[in-house]
């Protein structure tokens, strides 16, 4: 990767893809991804890579993220029309936390499981703004700070610590209110969506599984199994 230093592209990788492609703009009726869809996305490594697989508990199929010092994303890049489809919604649960880290620092920039969006701002390749919302080890939940590696990446902690371990947890998210809030803009459309589970930096072992992941007109949350 000349030119790239890891770390950054780490970051906000999809911003280094994204130039690659053209896609359409979703058309209004719900848009939601089912983990044999997600994991037959592109995989980008980043150090080594992430188990990804679909499995199936108590008749529920859920896509399963096992990283073991390991960092790599299943990635989408479709623009995605927010005035249409303007929530993110999805259900996760995680196996545990990384304890003693520092998740400001550049040393601590692993997270048990995030699902993060993308939005071009321009047209090289760096140009781009992403949130990131992360399933937290030590920041409090709610809190939201840049990342170690780029200001152009925000991450918003949306759980925090071990309180709801190996619970199922529901999120639904207003994008344009997240990027409002952490960029003070409002786009009309995104241009990719990513999740991973990571513990490169930290040198951990972390499992997350994801299920009912997609966009939205309505601000319900999903069911969870």
């Amino acid at each position: 990767m000349s030119g790239v230093s890891y770390p950054m592209i780490k970051s906000f990788y999809p911003c280094c893809l994204m130039m690659l492609l053209a896609a359409p703009v979703i058309a209004a009726d719900d848009l939601n991804f089912s983990p044999d869809e997600i994991n037959a996305w592109p995989t980008r490594s980043f150090e080594g890579e992430t188990g990804y697989r679909v499995i199936e508990r108590e008749g529920t199929q859920l896509l399963q993220a096992s990283a073991q010092q390991q960092a790599s994303a299943k990635y989408l890049e479709r623009e995605i029309d927010l005035g249409k489809t303007p929530y993110l919604h999805w259900c996760w649960q995680v196996s545990g936390i990384y304890k003693g880290l520092d998740e400001t620092q550049k040393s601590g920039d692993d997270y048990p499981a995030r699902v993060y969006v993308a939005r071009k701002t321009g047209l090289l390749p760096w140009q781009v703004e992403s949130v990131n919302y992360v399933w937290a080890s030590s920041q409090p939940a709610g809190a939201d700070w840049p990342n170690a590696f780029t200001s152009r990446a925000q991450l918003l902690a949306l759980q925090s610590g071990k309180a709801r371990v190996g619970e199922w947890v529901a999120e639904v998210r207003d994008i344009r209110g997240d990027y409002q809030r952490l960029f003070g803009s409002s786009p009309d459309s995104i241009d990719g969506l990513a999740l991973m589970s990571d513990g490169d930096n930290t040198g951990g072992n972390a499992t997350a599984w994801f299920t009912q992941l997609g966009f939205s007109a309505s601000p319900e949350p999903p069911d969870c199994p």
